[in-house]
Protein backbone atom coordinates (compact mmCIF):
# COMPACT_ATOMS: atom_id res chain seq x y z
CA UNK A 1 0.00 0.00 0.00
CA UNK A 2 2.82 2.38 0.93
CA UNK A 3 4.59 1.57 -2.32
CA UNK A 4 1.41 2.32 -4.29
CA UNK A 5 0.97 5.66 -2.51
CA UNK A 6 4.62 6.55 -3.17
CA UNK A 7 4.15 5.76 -6.86
CA UNK A 8 1.03 7.94 -7.08
CA UNK A 9 2.77 10.83 -5.33
CA UNK A 10 5.77 10.50 -7.64
CA UNK A 11 3.50 10.42 -10.71
CA UNK A 12 1.63 13.55 -9.59
CA UNK A 13 4.92 15.36 -8.94
CA UNK A 14 6.20 14.42 -12.39
CA UNK A 15 2.97 15.58 -13.99
CA UNK A 16 3.26 18.91 -12.21
CA UNK A 17 6.87 19.57 -13.12
CA UNK A 18 7.03 18.07 -16.61
CA UNK A 19 5.32 21.05 -18.33
CA UNK A 20 8.05 23.33 -17.00
CA UNK A 21 10.75 20.91 -18.16
CA UNK A 22 9.27 20.85 -21.67
CA UNK A 23 8.23 24.50 -21.72
CA UNK A 24 7.75 25.88 -25.19
CA UNK A 25 7.52 29.44 -26.44
CA UNK A 26 6.81 30.95 -29.83
CA UNK A 27 8.33 34.25 -30.89
CA UNK A 28 8.75 36.28 -34.06
CA UNK A 29 11.67 38.26 -35.40
CA UNK A 30 12.83 39.84 -38.62
CA UNK A 31 16.42 38.60 -38.43
CA UNK A 32 18.03 35.83 -36.39
CA UNK A 33 21.82 35.71 -36.20
CA UNK A 34 23.35 32.54 -34.78
CA UNK A 35 26.84 32.78 -33.26
CA UNK A 36 27.95 35.80 -31.21
CA UNK A 37 31.59 35.95 -32.25
CA UNK A 38 33.52 38.49 -34.31
CA UNK A 39 31.06 38.19 -37.21
CA UNK A 40 27.82 37.63 -35.32
CA UNK A 41 27.96 40.68 -33.07
CA UNK A 42 28.40 43.24 -35.91
CA UNK A 43 25.86 41.32 -38.01
CA UNK A 44 23.18 41.54 -35.33
CA UNK A 45 23.91 45.18 -34.45
CA UNK A 46 23.84 46.23 -38.11
CA UNK A 47 20.58 44.36 -38.76
CA UNK A 48 18.99 45.97 -35.70
CA UNK A 49 20.18 49.42 -36.76
CA UNK A 50 18.28 49.04 -40.05
CA UNK A 51 15.10 48.76 -38.00
CA UNK A 52 14.83 44.96 -38.09
CA UNK A 53 13.76 43.09 -34.97
CA UNK A 54 16.90 41.03 -34.38
CA UNK A 55 17.79 38.06 -32.18
CA UNK A 56 21.39 37.02 -31.53
CA UNK A 57 21.69 33.42 -30.37
CA UNK A 58 24.85 32.04 -28.76
CA UNK A 59 25.40 28.56 -27.34
CA UNK A 60 28.04 29.78 -24.88
CA UNK A 61 27.96 32.11 -21.91
CA UNK A 62 29.52 35.22 -23.48
CA UNK A 63 30.03 36.92 -26.80
CA UNK A 64 33.30 37.40 -28.66
CA UNK A 65 34.07 33.86 -29.80
CA UNK A 66 37.76 33.17 -30.23
CA UNK A 67 38.62 36.69 -29.05
CA UNK A 68 37.17 36.00 -25.60
CA UNK A 69 36.47 32.33 -24.95
CA UNK A 70 39.46 31.33 -27.08
CA UNK A 71 41.79 33.93 -25.58
CA UNK A 72 42.85 35.32 -28.98
CA UNK A 73 42.29 38.88 -27.78
CA UNK A 74 44.16 40.79 -30.45
CA UNK A 75 41.81 41.63 -33.36
CA UNK A 76 43.35 42.53 -36.69
CA UNK A 77 44.00 43.66 -39.26
CA UNK A 78 42.09 46.91 -39.79
CA UNK A 79 44.83 48.72 -41.71
CA UNK A 80 46.76 48.00 -44.90
CA UNK A 81 49.66 49.89 -46.43
CA UNK A 82 49.23 52.94 -44.18
CA UNK A 83 45.46 53.20 -44.69
CA UNK A 84 42.47 51.94 -42.74
CA UNK A 85 40.51 49.42 -44.80
CA UNK A 86 38.10 47.97 -42.19
CA UNK A 87 36.05 50.13 -39.81
CA UNK A 88 32.36 50.19 -38.93
CA UNK A 89 30.83 48.32 -35.99
CA UNK A 90 33.81 46.06 -35.35
CA UNK A 91 36.14 49.03 -35.15
CA UNK A 92 33.69 50.84 -32.84
CA UNK A 93 33.71 47.77 -30.58
CA UNK A 94 37.52 47.66 -30.44
CA UNK A 95 37.99 51.43 -30.08
CA UNK A 96 35.57 51.70 -27.18
CA UNK A 97 37.15 48.71 -25.44
CA UNK A 98 40.64 50.20 -25.69
CA UNK A 99 39.39 53.59 -24.44
CA UNK A 100 37.48 52.19 -21.46
CA UNK A 101 40.25 49.82 -20.39
CA UNK A 102 43.00 52.44 -20.71
CA UNK A 103 44.79 50.57 -23.48
CA UNK A 104 46.74 51.88 -26.43
CA UNK A 105 46.47 51.49 -30.17
CA UNK A 106 49.47 50.52 -32.29
CA UNK A 107 51.01 53.22 -34.46
CA UNK A 108 49.29 52.37 -37.73
CA UNK A 109 51.39 54.94 -39.59
CA UNK A 110 54.48 52.78 -39.08
CA UNK A 111 54.66 50.04 -41.73
CA UNK A 112 54.91 46.53 -40.29
CA UNK A 113 56.63 44.91 -43.25
CA UNK A 114 56.12 41.19 -42.76
CA UNK A 115 55.55 41.54 -39.01
CA UNK A 116 51.81 41.92 -39.47
CA UNK A 117 51.06 41.18 -35.82
CA UNK A 118 52.37 44.64 -34.89
CA UNK A 119 49.07 46.09 -36.14
CA UNK A 120 46.92 43.73 -34.11
CA UNK A 121 45.16 45.40 -31.19
CA UNK A 122 45.34 43.88 -27.72
CA UNK A 123 41.98 44.16 -25.96
CA UNK A 124 40.98 43.55 -22.35
CA UNK A 125 38.74 40.48 -22.53
CA UNK A 126 36.26 41.35 -19.74
CA UNK A 127 35.85 44.92 -21.01
CA UNK A 128 35.52 43.66 -24.59
CA UNK A 129 32.63 41.44 -23.52
CA UNK A 130 30.93 44.25 -21.61
CA UNK A 131 31.27 46.76 -24.45
CA UNK A 132 29.97 44.20 -26.95
CA UNK A 133 26.93 43.52 -24.80
CA UNK A 134 26.32 47.26 -24.39
CA UNK A 135 26.48 47.80 -28.14
CA UNK A 136 24.03 44.96 -28.71
CA UNK A 137 21.48 46.05 -26.12
CA UNK A 138 21.71 49.73 -27.05
CA UNK A 139 20.99 48.78 -30.67
CA UNK A 140 17.92 46.79 -29.67
CA UNK A 141 19.41 43.33 -30.26
CA UNK A 142 17.75 40.57 -28.23
CA UNK A 143 20.74 38.59 -26.99
CA UNK A 144 20.17 34.98 -25.88
CA UNK A 145 22.98 32.88 -24.37
CA UNK A 146 22.92 29.10 -23.72
CA UNK A 147 20.74 28.48 -26.76
CA UNK A 148 21.32 26.39 -29.88
CA UNK A 149 19.32 25.67 -33.06
CA UNK A 150 17.97 22.13 -33.35
CA UNK A 151 15.94 22.45 -36.55
CA UNK A 152 15.32 24.89 -39.39
CA UNK A 153 12.26 24.65 -41.64
CA UNK A 154 11.15 26.75 -44.57
CA UNK A 155 7.75 28.36 -44.09
CA UNK A 156 5.54 27.67 -47.08
CA UNK A 157 3.39 30.60 -48.22
CA UNK A 158 4.11 32.52 -45.05
CA UNK A 159 3.08 36.19 -45.03
CA UNK A 160 5.39 37.30 -42.23
CA UNK A 161 8.09 34.64 -42.08
CA UNK A 162 10.36 32.62 -44.33
CA UNK A 163 11.82 30.40 -41.60
CA UNK A 164 10.72 28.41 -38.59
CA UNK A 165 13.73 28.05 -36.31
CA UNK A 166 13.54 25.71 -33.32
CA UNK A 167 16.07 26.15 -30.53
CA UNK A 168 16.81 24.40 -27.26
CA UNK A 169 18.10 25.98 -24.06
CA UNK A 170 18.22 24.46 -20.57
CA UNK A 171 14.88 22.68 -20.61
CA UNK A 172 13.17 25.14 -22.92
CA UNK A 173 12.17 24.55 -26.52
CA UNK A 174 11.64 27.79 -28.44
CA UNK A 175 10.18 28.38 -31.89
CA UNK A 176 11.15 31.55 -33.71
CA UNK A 177 9.47 32.59 -36.95
CA UNK A 178 11.69 34.99 -38.89
CA UNK A 179 12.35 36.42 -42.31
CA UNK A 180 16.15 36.19 -42.55
CA UNK A 181 18.77 33.92 -41.01
CA UNK A 182 22.49 34.69 -40.71
CA UNK A 183 24.95 31.90 -39.93
CA UNK A 184 27.94 33.22 -37.97
CA UNK A 185 28.66 29.95 -36.18
CA UNK A 186 32.10 29.50 -37.74
CA UNK A 187 31.06 25.98 -38.75
CA UNK A 188 28.01 26.48 -40.94
CA UNK A 189 26.00 24.53 -38.36
CA UNK A 190 22.90 26.67 -38.91
CA UNK A 191 23.21 26.54 -42.69
CA UNK A 192 23.41 22.74 -42.81
CA UNK A 193 20.18 22.49 -40.79
CA UNK A 194 18.58 24.68 -43.45
CA UNK A 195 19.69 22.32 -46.23
CA UNK A 196 22.83 24.15 -47.37
CA UNK A 197 25.96 22.48 -48.66
CA UNK A 198 29.22 22.76 -46.74
CA UNK A 199 32.85 22.35 -47.76
CA UNK A 200 35.78 20.87 -45.88
CA UNK A 201 39.09 19.16 -46.57
CA UNK A 202 40.24 16.02 -44.77
CA UNK A 203 43.18 17.91 -43.24
CA UNK A 204 42.43 20.90 -41.02
CA UNK A 205 44.58 23.39 -39.17
CA UNK A 206 45.40 22.71 -35.51
CA UNK A 207 43.67 24.72 -32.83
CA UNK A 208 45.50 26.66 -30.13
CA UNK A 209 44.84 26.52 -26.40
CA UNK A 210 45.87 29.70 -24.59
CA UNK A 211 46.85 29.76 -20.92
CA UNK A 212 49.60 31.15 -18.70
CA UNK A 213 51.85 29.12 -16.40
CA UNK A 214 53.48 31.22 -13.69
CA UNK A 215 56.94 30.01 -12.69
CA UNK A 216 60.23 31.28 -11.28
CA UNK A 217 62.60 29.84 -13.88
CA UNK A 218 65.26 32.43 -14.74
CA UNK A 219 66.01 31.95 -18.43
CA UNK A 220 69.04 34.22 -18.07
CA UNK A 221 70.86 31.87 -15.73
CA UNK A 222 69.27 28.46 -16.18
CA UNK A 223 70.98 25.72 -18.18
CA UNK A 224 68.89 25.89 -21.37
CA UNK A 225 70.55 22.81 -22.84
CA UNK A 226 69.53 20.79 -19.80
CA UNK A 227 65.93 22.01 -20.09
CA UNK A 228 65.83 21.19 -23.81
CA UNK A 229 67.19 17.69 -23.15
CA UNK A 230 64.60 17.12 -20.42
CA UNK A 231 61.88 18.32 -22.80
CA UNK A 232 62.97 16.00 -25.60
CA UNK A 233 63.14 13.07 -23.17
CA UNK A 234 59.60 13.85 -21.99
CA UNK A 235 58.44 13.72 -25.61
CA UNK A 236 60.18 10.39 -26.14
CA UNK A 237 58.77 8.71 -23.04
CA UNK A 238 55.25 10.06 -23.54
CA UNK A 239 55.18 12.41 -20.57
CA UNK A 240 54.58 15.16 -23.13
CA UNK A 241 53.11 15.04 -26.64
CA UNK A 242 53.98 16.86 -29.84
CA UNK A 243 52.18 20.17 -29.86
CA UNK A 244 52.10 20.54 -26.07
CA UNK A 245 54.58 23.39 -26.46
CA UNK A 246 53.73 25.16 -29.70
CA UNK A 247 56.96 27.15 -30.10
CA UNK A 248 59.36 24.89 -28.23
CA UNK A 249 60.10 24.73 -24.54
CA UNK A 250 62.26 27.86 -24.23
CA UNK A 251 59.73 30.01 -26.07
CA UNK A 252 56.98 28.51 -23.92
CA UNK A 253 58.79 29.40 -20.71
CA UNK A 254 59.54 32.91 -21.96
CA UNK A 255 56.07 34.16 -22.88
CA UNK A 256 54.14 31.69 -24.99
CA UNK A 257 52.10 29.36 -22.80
CA UNK A 258 50.10 27.90 -25.67
CA UNK A 259 49.76 24.51 -27.25
CA UNK A 260 48.58 23.15 -30.57
CA UNK A 261 45.57 20.85 -30.54
CA UNK A 262 45.78 18.73 -33.67
CA UNK A 263 42.48 17.88 -35.31
CA UNK A 264 40.70 20.58 -33.29
CA UNK A 265 37.01 20.65 -34.19
CA UNK A 266 34.09 22.44 -32.52
CA UNK A 267 31.42 21.72 -35.13
CA UNK A 268 29.48 19.31 -32.87
CA UNK A 269 29.03 19.12 -29.12
CA UNK A 270 30.95 15.85 -28.92
CA UNK A 271 33.88 17.15 -30.99
CA UNK A 272 33.91 20.46 -29.14
CA UNK A 273 34.09 18.60 -25.83
CA UNK A 274 36.85 16.29 -27.02
CA UNK A 275 38.88 19.19 -28.43
CA UNK A 276 38.71 21.13 -25.18
CA UNK A 277 39.54 18.09 -23.07
CA UNK A 278 42.66 17.46 -25.14
CA UNK A 279 43.75 21.09 -24.89
CA UNK A 280 43.33 21.09 -21.12
CA UNK A 281 45.13 17.78 -20.67
CA UNK A 282 48.09 19.24 -22.54
CA UNK A 283 48.12 22.23 -20.18
CA UNK A 284 48.20 19.90 -17.18
CA UNK A 285 51.02 17.87 -18.73
CA UNK A 286 53.06 21.04 -19.25
CA UNK A 287 52.41 22.22 -15.70
CA UNK A 288 53.60 18.95 -14.23
CA UNK A 289 56.67 18.94 -16.49
CA UNK A 290 57.64 22.51 -15.56
CA UNK A 291 57.33 21.62 -11.88
CA UNK A 292 60.21 19.15 -12.41
CA UNK A 293 62.56 21.91 -13.64
CA UNK A 294 64.86 24.02 -11.45
CA UNK A 295 62.85 27.11 -10.49
CA UNK A 296 59.59 25.55 -11.60
CA UNK A 297 58.78 23.63 -8.43
CA UNK A 298 56.02 26.04 -7.38
CA UNK A 299 54.69 26.67 -10.91
CA UNK A 300 50.94 27.05 -11.28
CA UNK A 301 48.41 27.93 -13.96
CA UNK A 302 47.69 31.63 -13.55
CA UNK A 303 44.97 31.95 -16.21
CA UNK A 304 43.34 29.75 -18.82
CA UNK A 305 41.01 30.36 -21.75
CA UNK A 306 37.55 28.82 -21.62
CA UNK A 307 37.98 27.07 -24.95
CA UNK A 308 40.49 25.92 -27.53
CA UNK A 309 40.71 28.45 -30.34
CA UNK A 310 39.64 26.58 -33.48
CA UNK A 311 40.88 27.83 -36.85
CA UNK A 312 39.15 25.64 -39.38
CA UNK A 313 36.20 23.30 -39.75
CA UNK A 314 33.38 23.70 -42.28
CA UNK A 315 32.75 26.46 -44.83
CA UNK A 316 29.33 27.18 -46.34
CA UNK A 317 28.95 26.96 -50.11
CA UNK A 318 27.79 30.35 -51.33
CA UNK A 319 26.71 31.76 -54.67
CA UNK A 320 30.41 32.51 -55.17
CA UNK A 321 33.48 30.84 -53.67
CA UNK A 322 36.35 33.25 -52.96
CA UNK A 323 39.54 31.60 -54.18
CA UNK A 324 43.14 31.94 -53.16
CA UNK A 325 43.86 33.70 -56.46
CA UNK A 326 41.00 36.14 -55.87
CA UNK A 327 42.47 36.95 -52.50
CA UNK A 328 46.16 37.36 -53.30
CA UNK A 329 45.41 39.33 -56.48
CA UNK A 330 43.06 41.72 -54.65
CA UNK A 331 40.17 41.19 -57.03
CA UNK A 332 37.33 43.66 -56.78
CA UNK A 333 33.82 43.05 -58.05
CA UNK A 334 30.79 45.27 -58.56
CA UNK A 335 29.19 43.62 -55.51
CA UNK A 336 32.26 43.86 -53.25
CA UNK A 337 31.02 45.04 -49.85
CA UNK A 338 34.09 44.84 -47.62
CA UNK A 339 37.87 44.70 -47.63
CA UNK A 340 40.00 41.91 -46.19
CA UNK A 341 43.66 42.12 -45.29
CA UNK A 342 45.80 39.39 -43.74
CA UNK A 343 48.47 36.99 -45.00
CA UNK A 344 47.51 33.55 -46.26
CA UNK A 345 47.97 31.96 -42.84
CA UNK A 346 47.76 28.18 -42.97
CA UNK A 347 48.92 26.49 -39.77
CA UNK A 348 50.14 22.96 -40.45
CA UNK A 349 50.49 20.11 -37.99
CA UNK A 350 54.21 19.56 -38.48
CA UNK A 351 55.62 22.61 -40.25
CA UNK A 352 53.88 25.22 -38.10
CA UNK A 353 52.82 28.44 -39.81
CA UNK A 354 54.57 30.21 -42.67
CA UNK A 355 52.49 33.28 -43.62
CA UNK A 356 52.26 34.20 -47.29
CA UNK A 357 51.99 37.97 -47.29
CA UNK A 358 50.16 39.98 -49.92
CA UNK A 359 52.21 41.98 -52.38
CA UNK A 360 52.58 45.63 -51.46
CA UNK A 361 49.47 47.65 -52.26
CA UNK A 362 47.19 44.60 -52.61
CA UNK A 363 44.00 44.46 -50.53
CA UNK A 364 41.41 41.71 -51.02
CA UNK A 365 37.63 42.23 -51.11
CA UNK A 366 34.52 40.25 -50.21
CA UNK A 367 31.65 40.10 -52.73
CA UNK A 368 28.02 39.94 -51.65
CA UNK A 369 27.63 36.64 -53.54
CA UNK A 370 30.03 34.94 -51.11
CA UNK A 371 27.62 35.81 -48.27
CA UNK A 372 24.52 34.44 -50.01
CA UNK A 373 24.11 30.70 -49.43
CA UNK A 374 23.83 28.77 -52.68
CA UNK A 375 20.31 27.55 -53.50
CA UNK A 376 18.94 28.58 -50.09
CA UNK A 377 17.18 31.98 -50.28
CA UNK A 378 16.95 34.21 -47.21
CA UNK A 379 20.01 32.65 -45.59
CA UNK A 380 23.43 34.28 -45.32
CA UNK A 381 26.75 33.05 -43.92
CA UNK A 382 29.58 35.28 -42.70
CA UNK A 383 32.71 35.06 -40.60
CA UNK A 384 34.93 32.00 -40.58
CA UNK A 385 32.41 29.85 -42.49
CA UNK A 386 32.25 32.32 -45.40
CA UNK A 387 32.17 30.76 -48.88
CA UNK A 388 35.85 30.38 -49.80
CA UNK A 389 38.48 27.80 -50.63
CA UNK A 390 40.81 26.61 -47.91
CA UNK A 391 43.74 28.92 -48.62
CA UNK A 392 41.60 32.04 -48.99
CA UNK A 393 39.78 31.08 -45.80
CA UNK A 394 43.06 30.90 -43.87
CA UNK A 395 43.22 34.70 -44.31
CA UNK A 396 39.49 35.52 -44.31
CA UNK A 397 38.96 33.82 -40.94
CA UNK A 398 40.70 36.52 -38.86
CA UNK A 399 38.70 38.78 -36.57
CA UNK A 400 38.70 42.16 -38.33
CA UNK A 401 37.68 40.55 -41.62
CA UNK A 402 34.98 38.51 -39.87
CA UNK A 403 33.66 41.77 -38.41
CA UNK A 404 33.50 43.31 -41.88
CA UNK A 405 31.78 40.32 -43.50
CA UNK A 406 29.40 40.05 -40.54
CA UNK A 407 28.38 43.70 -40.77
CA UNK A 408 27.79 43.33 -44.51
CA UNK A 409 25.62 40.26 -43.94
CA UNK A 410 23.69 42.10 -41.23
CA UNK A 411 22.98 45.02 -43.55
CA UNK A 412 21.72 42.66 -46.26
CA UNK A 413 19.55 40.67 -43.84
CA UNK A 414 18.12 43.78 -42.18
CA UNK A 415 17.23 45.49 -45.44
CA UNK A 416 15.75 42.32 -46.94
CA UNK A 417 13.63 41.75 -43.84
CA UNK A 418 12.30 45.30 -43.60
CA UNK A 419 11.53 45.40 -47.34
CA UNK A 420 10.09 41.85 -47.48
CA UNK A 421 12.33 40.81 -50.38
CA UNK A 422 15.01 38.21 -50.92
CA UNK A 423 18.58 39.46 -50.43
CA UNK A 424 19.39 38.95 -54.11
CA UNK A 425 16.63 41.40 -55.04
CA UNK A 426 17.99 44.27 -52.96
CA UNK A 427 19.41 47.35 -54.58
CA UNK A 428 23.19 46.99 -54.38
CA UNK A 429 23.79 50.71 -53.98
CA UNK A 430 21.35 50.85 -51.08
CA UNK A 431 23.32 48.11 -49.29
CA UNK A 432 26.55 50.00 -49.83
CA UNK A 433 25.06 53.28 -48.66
CA UNK A 434 23.64 51.59 -45.54
CA UNK A 435 27.12 50.28 -44.70
CA UNK A 436 28.76 53.65 -45.34
CA UNK A 437 26.27 55.39 -43.01
CA UNK A 438 27.35 52.85 -40.36
CA UNK A 439 30.99 53.93 -40.90
CA UNK A 440 31.96 50.77 -42.76
CA UNK A 441 34.55 51.11 -45.53
CA UNK A 442 33.09 49.85 -48.80
CA UNK A 443 35.37 49.07 -51.82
Amino acid sequence: MCARISFIVAFICFALISPSINAQSVETADVVVVGAGSAGVPAAIQAARTGAKTFLIESGSQLGGNATSGGVNFPGLFHAWGKQVIAGIGWEWVEKTVAVSGGAMPDFAVPTGRQHWKHQIRVNIPVYILIGEELCTNSGVCLRYYESPVSVEKVQNGDDANWKLTTSAMGEIRTIFCKQLVDCTGNGSLAVLAGAERMREEATQPGTFNYVIKHEIDLGTVDRKQIEEAYQQALRDGTLEQGDSRGGIISFLADSSTNYVYGADNSTAAKRTETNLRGRKAALRMLRFIQTLPGGESATIESMSAEVGVRETWRVLGEYVITRDDYVEGRKWEDSLAYAFYPIDLHENVAGVHPKHLEEGVVATIPMRALLVKNVPNLLAAGRCISSDRLANSALRVQATCMASGQAAGAIAGLAATQDVEPKDLDLEEIKETLRKADAIVP
